[in-house]
Formats: structure tokens, sequence, C-alpha cells
């Protein structure tokens, strides 16, 4: 491995980084960084290369991150870094191209590369239809982008649909989103569809009951089935998502699937299917036929991300 690719999936807690020999090649070297302790990318990539790829002098690298990114400038939304630019990172990196890419970008770049193994379904085997793709993920924040296929290959609609409004449909979800509202002066769907969010959700379920809330974190409510209120947590979070991925696929026309990424759906998948995830996805009348003819799938990929970074590079390498 001489001048091989950087590709990162850096997000607000963790950030993933390989190398690759190139085109089709796997991804080697796979570390975890933790984004505290860094002052920034640059900085969080060195430390990688330094203690997992010493020696190595990167070609090119695609960094995918959580947060807004626009003419070569990005910032990540919940690592608490300031902002920078693509040019930046090249430089206090000393490789020749980086590529910086939201991370939803990443991912709807994954899309058409992933294999049967690495989705399966949520809801009833629908066929893929012809038509873009959608990516939709809760994690420390809720990612969403598109994917188009033009005469010159798939583009990608990267965008900040977390921001957008949570979309309630009981009158227990109303009040849920009625609380959010008192405490952040928001109602974005973010603020629920996130790991902060499902610990919000939890909370806000046991003020509606009069009862205190213990102080769990996603991971804590994630584990805890046979516990009701972590039960009702998972399944209300599940049908917000539901009807948030709804909203997208009619949004986007996304008639080729939608695809459900981030960190925390795979530790729950079962109880994904079990809710009403894709009820409520269905769900939007008059045009229910329309939406029940999109498929949802769960990405299962290791890393997803990473693959869509490189998929990114492949294609300027062309």
């Amino acid at each position: 491995m001489t001048r091989p690719w950087l590709v990162a999936d850096i997000g607000g807690t963790n950030a993933r980084f390989a190398l690759l020999d190139g085109p089709g090649a796997p991804p080697e070297r796979l570390a975890v960084l933790p984004t505290a302790g860094h002052a920034g990318l640059a900085e969080t990539a060195a430390a990688y290369l330094q203690r997992h790829a010493s020696g190595v002098r990167p070609a090119a690298a695609c960094l995918a991150v959580a947060g807004p990114v626009a003419g070569g400038r990005f910032r990540l939304t919940n690592a608490g870094w300031p902002a920078d630019t693509a040019e930046g990172v090249a430089v206090r990196l000393g490789i020749p191209h980086v590529d910086v890419i939201n991370d939803f970008e990443a991912l709807a770049r994954a899309l058409p590369v992933l294999g049967p193994s690495d989705v399966t379904d949520i809801g009833p085997p629908v066929p893929s239809g012809d038509g873009p793709l959608a990516v939709v993920g809760p994690g420390t924040g809720l990612g969403t982008a598109g994917l188009v296929r033009t005469p010159s290959g798939w583009v990608p609609l990267p965008g900040e649909g977390g921001q957008v409004d949570a979309p309630a449909a009981t009158d227990r979800e109303i009040e849920v989103v009625r609380l959010l509202r008192a405490e952040h002066g928001s109602g974005a769907a973010e603020l629920l569809l996130s790991g902060n969010g499902l610990a919000r959700l939890y909370r806000y379920l046991a003020v509606l009951d009069g009862d205190p809330a213990r102080p769990l974190t996603a991971a804590h409510i994630c584990a805890r089935e046979d516990d009701p209120r972590c039960a009702e947590a998972v399944a209300t979070f599940c049908a917000l998502l539901g009807s948030y991925a709804g909203n997208v696929a009619l949004t986007l026309g996304a008639r080729g699937g939608v695809y459900l990424g981030g960190g925390i759906l795979p530790r729950i998948a079962g109880a994904l299917r079990a809710s009403a995830f894709r009820t409520r996805f269905e769900a939007k009348p008059p045009v229910g036929d329309y939406v029940a003819a999109i498929p949802t799938r769960l990405i299962v990929h290791p890393g997803p991300a990473l693959a869509g970074a490189a998929a990114k590079l492949a294609l300027e390498a062309a």
C-alpha cells in the first residue's frame, strides 16, 4: 500500500477511517477514533494515520461528515468543532486531493453498490421501482438524502431534512411534540428521531403519565425490552420514523426505495419490524397506494458511508 485512498465517516461521537488501494478494493486498516479530544477533522485524520498507517501518504481522501457541506466548507453539527474547509484539511494533512461530503450523501452514494446481503426488508419485500432512492437514519442526528439517476450517472441530493417538523399523528404524539416545543422552542424531527431524541421521547412519555423518568440513555432504552415505558418509547420512535420516511418518499418520489441507516436501527431491528413503522409509512391518503409500492430496507452493511466515500473517489478516478 503506497499511495492509497483515505475514506472516513465522521459523526458527532466517533470517526471511522479506512484505507483502500483503489476502485473496488476492500477497506483496510479500519479504525474508530472518538471525536472528543481532537480539535477538528484534520487533527483526527492525522491521529488515525499516525496510529494506524504510519508512513502511508494517501493520494486522495473522501471524508464524510455529519453536518452541512457547501462550497467545500463544512461544519459538524454535533461535534463542537469549528467550521473548516476541504482545502484547509488537504493542506494540513498534506494530501493532494480531499473531498468533504455530507455523511448521508456518502450513504446515498453507497446505495447502488450495496448487495442483497447488505440490506434487509422492513415490511413486505416490495420490488424496487424505476425512480430515485432515499436514505434516512437516526444516529447522533437524523440524516436524510436522495439519489437520482441521470444520463451521466447517479447524483446525490444531500440536505438537512432532520430539521423539519416531527410528524406526530396520534394524540399522544401531539402531546409529546408539545412538550418538545416547550423545552426546545422547536418541533424538529431530529430532536425525537436520534439517540438523544429517543431518551427525550422516553422522558416525555413519563411526564405525560405523571411518573418520574429515570435518566436512561438510548442504549439503555433499546436494551430494556421488558420495561413497558422503554418498549413504548421504542415503538413510538419507530412509528414517528415511519411517518417521516413516508414523507421523504413522497417528497423525492423515491420509487426506487427508502433505505434506513444510522447507528440506532440495527440495534432495534426486531422492534422495528414489529412496530407500526410500515403502517405509518403507507398511511398517506389519498396516495397510500403510491407509497405502498415503495420498498423500505434496513442497511446492515458494517460501513456503508465508507463505501459511499470510496464510490465518490472511484467516480472521480474513472
